[in-house]
């Protein structure tokens, strides 16, 4: 009889602690959006293989471009939403924000990555190696280097609010970073990096640069390319979100089946 009490308690505490739920209309939107996405990724391959056309300088390199900067703007997208997520959890304690700015940074880190390797490949052919120390490479190492350490932080605190308060903070500083990386080769004539949109204030002719408005397939391409990098990005950490509150539930679902036992 005490073993069929304590079953039953046990599912008690599972239905009450199951929380995990979202309204019908939310989980067919994200199933829409992840079906676009990936079905708008042939389509930005295409342009950015067949579409637009070749550079006259740079040749086929210059395609990687289509990768390289739009993977930069998902990345900066995702850093941003760790902002928001951070900036709401000190207003609120709501942890739920705190897991929408760890989400964000583990979707981030990786578009960031894609972007330091394309841009490596594409440095290989046009500047002859694979790096250089250039203040807009450099930058963009050190900014990666500042969010893998955001999870290397979280890692070494147990106090769950100390934790998501330390990395609510740690979070809105880190963006700074970004912010610098895309400014470099905009406001300095000592780097070699090129400006793909826009022009440079203070160095028009660095080295490897195009203007997106010669070709208006290039400007096309460019703009999809864009776009969806940064809807991937917002799919990638709604997905990514989605298993942090699963996570918490179960966190929350054992110690509740813990204390019961104790």
């Amino acid at each position: 009889m005490a073993t069929i009490q304590a079953v039953s308690d046990s599912r008690s505490a599972f239905a009450e602690s199951a929380d995990v739920a979202y309204p019908v209309w939310r989980t067919r939107l994200l199933f829409g959006l992840s079906v676009v996405t990936f079905l708008s990724m042939f389509v930005m391959l295409y342009m950015a293989l067949f579409y637009a056309g070749t550079d006259a300088v740079q040749g086929h390199a210059q395609r990687l471009f289509y990768v390289h900067v739009s993977s930069y703007a998902g990345g900066s997208v995702a850093f941003f939403i760790t902002v928001i997520g951070g900036a709401a959890y000190l207003i609120t304690r709501n942890a739920k924000w705190d897991r929408l700015a760890v989400s964000s940074v583990e979707v981030g880190l990786p578009l960031m990555t894609v972007c330091l390797v394309t841009g490596s490949t594409w440095a290989r052919p046009i500047w002859n190696t694979w790096w250089t120390a250039d203040p807009r490479l450099n930058a963009m190492a050190v900014m990666w280097l500042i969010y893998a350490a955001y999870l290397t932080l979280r890692g070494a605190i147990e106090d769950p609010d100390r934790r998501a308060r330390f990395a609510a903070v740690y979070g809105i500083i880190a963006f700074a970073s970004v912010i610098y990386v895309f400014l470099i080769p905009r406001v300095r004539d000592d780097t070699l990096h090129p400006v793909v949109i826009g022009p440079s204030v203070t160095n028009p002719s660095a080295q490897g640069e195009f203007e997106v408005r010669t070709d208006p397939r290039i400007g096309a391409t460019m703009g999809v390319a864009m776009t969806w990098w940064c809807l991937a990005a917002v799919v990638l950490i709604w997905h990514r979100l989605r298993l942090e509150n699963k996570a918490a539930w179960l966190q929350a679902l054992k110690a509740r089946w813990l204390s019961k036992q104790g």
